[in-house]
């Protein structure tokens, strides 16, 4: 008898609680999202399936209309507990998500767009065994729902069933796996013992499991297609924030490991090197990962951001491990809270200023306004001292001969990064600005304490001809009152920074204006150029008008730049012991 929906959600909705006891009662999930129709379910992002989850919020969403369709609707349990493993078990949390999606990535070459539903087939296949083998659940009956189209749905999709039947010790071709394929049942055995063995290690064995899938997709490119309706993590991403993807993951690194070349699957031994090579990776990482494809690999966990989001998010990483405090400059001494008497407490006021003891000394009865007193406190200068931070004025050239920061690693972004991110961690503030070819700048809004903002400025990207903004130097300090705050000016270029010392637009000289900056910035200038060689004829006269010029042969060699300057110039532990 078919339930109406008010029926089916109450339910479904009751369904909710035992689903949650089969992980756990204190599972910390909210209630589902049960959509009458599929189009309140595409409101939630929920469409070519009839479940999803979302990381963010710890969201479950089922579409009842599509739960109908496969004739579902006594499987609330069931689909329930599944989604929630999706959250307990696999992936999990935003970062082991995307981090899957990269494993499989690597054994994927050529067809990496399938790596979400791969990641997703094999995350079901360790949810559903445990479901089904130590709680009991009817995993195995929703896949006989899920009738398998005329021909068994591809290669793929038997093979896929069959690590199921595998797994459950069902007869063959009961949930339309292979029945006679020699190939299809070998490889369908390998499945079920990945599962096995890295239900644990389940990163490891999800690139196990891609190597698995690869001859499939290779001969048929729309062998995923039967699995559409399974595809409840397409979205899982959407609104979180995964970390550590910056960096290559150990396991990531060489080919995927074929199953059957490997002997915590087999069980047998190679020969040769091979013998001696541990089945699974290393842990450790270390390279760098591309910021292009650092890009991908969120947007394939489902993350919706722009390139200028997604590049601030890499470069903010990156940079988290250089962070040291900036600039701190001793000024005179601190003063000190000294008790003089006291004064009216009037409307307006905080209440917790008030002195109640001498208010009630006054009248036994307080009226708010003609009784309450305030103490009133003057101030006395005192032993420890002040430090205020040196601001940072930074000059990034983004001109031809530097990489875009949104496709490839840019060092000058990272060190600008590094450096900018430390500053405003002691409480500086930051002027950003990017600059290449006559009117291809981009600055903050002056001296700013806005993190986004002055990422967005530093993983912009012009590649144009390469033209100081002079004027930029020019107007920033021109009118700088002499009681500003000091700030440190840092170039971040290679020789084509010489263009600071040509006219700028007024046929003023360029000299001139970098010695009044100097000057009226008080907190010094440094140059952290790119040169093969430090005798190019500016330079001396650069240094003699107080630019610090410290040269590097390679880009890479900018982030020890950065950590050490920060850490030689403006640590505050030295600078309150050199006080």
């Amino acid at each position: 008898m078919s339930l109406s929906d008010s029926d089916l959600i109450a339910h479904w909705r009751g369904d909710w609680q035992a689903a949650l006891a089969h992980w756990s009662k204190y599972t910390r999930l909210h209630d589902p999202l049960l959509c009458v129709s599929s189009v309140q379910a595409a409101q939630q992002g929920l469409s070519g399936s009839f479940a999803m989850i979302r990381l963010a919020d710890k969201s479950v969403v089922i579409d009842l209309e599509q739960v109908r369709h496969h004739g579902l609707e006594e499987f609330g349990i069931e689909v329930l507990a599944h989604e929630i493993g999706h959250h307990v078990l696999a992936p999990a949390t935003p970062s082991d998500h995307v981090r899957v999606i990269a494993r499989i990535r690597k054994g994927l070459p050529t067809l990496e767009a399938h790596a979400p539903m791969v990641a997703n087939l094999f995350t079901d296949l360790l949810i559903n065994d445990r479901l089904q083998r130590q709680e009991g659940l009817r995993m195995d009956e929703i896949y006989r729902h899920l009738a398998p189209v005329p021909g068994g749905g591809g290669k793929l999709w038997q093979f896929y069933l069959g690590i199921y039947e595998e797994l459950w010790s069902l007869q063959r071709g009961t949930l339309g796996g292979p029945m006679t394929d020699a190939r299809l049942l070998g490889d369908a055995w390998l499945g079920a013992r990945v599962v096995r063995i890295y239900a644990r290690d389940w990163l490891v064995g999800a690139s196990r499991f891609a190597a698995l899938v690869l001859p499939y997709l290779v001969e048929d490119v729309e062998a995923m297609a039967p699995a559409a309706s399974l595809f409840d993590t397409r979205e899982a991403g959407n609104g979180s924030e995964p970390v550590g993807l910056s960096d290559i993951d150990g396991g990531e690194l060489g080919d995927a490991m074929h199953p059957s070349a490997d002997p915590a699957i087999t069980g047998q031994q190679g020969e040769g090197d091979g013998a001696d090579k541990p089945a699974a990776p290393p842990t450790g990482g270390g390279q760098r990962r591309e910021p292009f494809e650092y890009g991908e690999i969120l947007r394939a966990g489902g993350v919706v951001l722009s390139d200028e989001q997604i590049a601030a998010r890499y470069y903010r990483e990156q940079a988290l491990p250089h962070l040291v405090r900036f600039p701190a400059r001793l000024q005179t001494h601190s003063t000190e809270p000294q008790l003089e008497g006291l004064e009216p407490w009037e409307f307006g006021d905080s209440f917790d200023e008030i002195d109640w003891l001498s208010t009630l000394a006054q009248s036994p009865r307080p009226v708010p306004g003609v009784t309450t007193v305030r103490r009133h406190y003057g101030e006395e200068q005192g032993e420890t001292r002040n430090i205020e931070p040196v601001d940072l004025d930074l000059y990034v050239d983004s001109s031809g001969s530097m990489p875009n920061p949104q496709q490839r690693i840019s060092y000058l972004t990272l060190a600008g990064a590094i450096i900018a991110l430390s500053a405003l961690r002691t409480g500086a503030r930051v002027q950003a600005s990017l600059w290449s070819g006559k009117h291809q700048l981009i600055s903050t809004s002056g001296f700013v304490r806005n993190e986004d903002e002055i990422l967005a400025v530093l993983t912009g990207y012009f590649g144009g001809a390469t033209a100081f903004p002079i004027h930029k130097l020019r107007d920033t300090y021109a009118d700088r009152p002499p009681d500003a705050r000091a700030a440190h000016i840092l170039h971040i270029s290679d020789d084509g920074i010489s263009t600071m010392f040509d006219s700028d637009e007024r046929g003023n000289s360029g000299w001139d204006i970098a010695a009044m900056a100097l000057l009226k910035a008080r907190g010094g200038g440094t140059m952290a150029l790119n040169l093969w060689r430090d005798q190019l004829p500016w330079i001396k006269p650069a240094r003699a008008q107080g630019w610090v010029i410290e040269t590097v042969t390679s880009f890479e060699q900018l982030i020890e730049f950065a950590h050490a300057f920060a850490r030689r110039n403006y640590d505050p532990r030295a600078q309150r012991q050199a006080a």
